[in-house]
């Protein structure tokens, strides 16, 4: 069975499971537990970062490669167009996604922690003591805005991200009006790109992620709250509907991934 090595809140972990669902592919999620999960997960793939796929003795890491990789293995169900026109467009604007959708939502996504106490305890794993919570709340915005400026997470950074994820959305919603899909009348890599990765813009609703019910539906203010984004977000919940599983259907029989174990 294919394995995937994961955070549950990566963006670009998300990409995959969309292209495994979009593809009706059966796969185990393991969760890789940040610090010493990713130094066994360097031991398996030479490298710490998710995700990565294991499918028997092949190893695969970053997201694009898997996904070259399912398209190859598993063709029933193309999501790279052949025709060379077609083809160039999808590799573009999947590039695009994840160097712009991708890396800008998770400044994002840790601008609106360090601002927002309740969202950023809201998002611990369930099983997080109360103490904990209490702790990581109670840490003042100022003080992780300034530790995170000397990494490139500061609020200078996340507003002019906050500001290109604006500009995304409007161009995405304004193509999606008039369109099924980025490049074709179906799905493709281009199109299960955008909607993985901008999960944390605005957390899906349904059980299609094993996160706090609360956090369902709701986002990034200023980019989940805006009207004007609306065809964009609407057009990636018909998307997930008709393709994402719910997490509840994984083969490991709950909605929460396995912890890393490996030998």
């Amino acid at each position: 069975m294919l394995e995937l090595y994961q955070f549950e809140l990566s963006q670009y972990s998300e990409k995959v499971r969309l292209i495994l669902d979009y593809k009706e592919l059966d796969y185990k999620k393991i969760e890789v537990t940040p610090g010493v999960g990713q130094i066994e997960l360097f031991r398996l793939s030479g490298q710490s970062k998710v995700p990565v796929l294991k499918d028997g003795e092949t190893v695969i890491t970053d997201s694009t490669d898997i996904a070259f990789y399912l398209d190859r293995k598993f063709p029933e169900k193309p999501i790279i167009p052949t025709d060379p026109v077609l083809r160039g467009q999808c590799l573009l604007i999947e590039e695009w996604a994840d160097e712009s959708i991708g890396l800008k939502g998770r400044k994002a996504l840790i601008g609106a922690l360090n601002q927002n106490p309740n969202f950023r305890t809201s998002v611990l794993p369930s099983n997080t003591p109360d103490f904990l919570k209490t702790l990581v709340g109670a840490v003042p915005s100022e003080i992780l805005d300034f530790f995170g400026s000397g990494v490139g997470f500061g609020g200078n950074e996340v507003k002019d991200a906050i500001q290109g994820l604006k500009q995304d959305l409007e161009a995405l919603s304004l193509i999606l009006q008039h369109r099924p899909y980025l490049v074709t009348d179906e799905p493709t890599l281009a199109d299960l790109a955008v909607a993985g990765l901008s999960m944390t813009l605005k957390f899906p609703t349904g059980d299609y992620l094993s996160i706090p019910s609360e956090l369902k539906g709701k986002g990034i203010p200023g980019l989940a709250d805006n009207s004007t984004y609306e065809p964009f977000f609407a057009w990636r919940d018909r998307l997930y509907s008709t393709y994402r599983k719910s997490s509840f259907s994984a083969s490991t029989g709950t909605g929460n991934p396995t912890v890393i174990n490996i030998e």
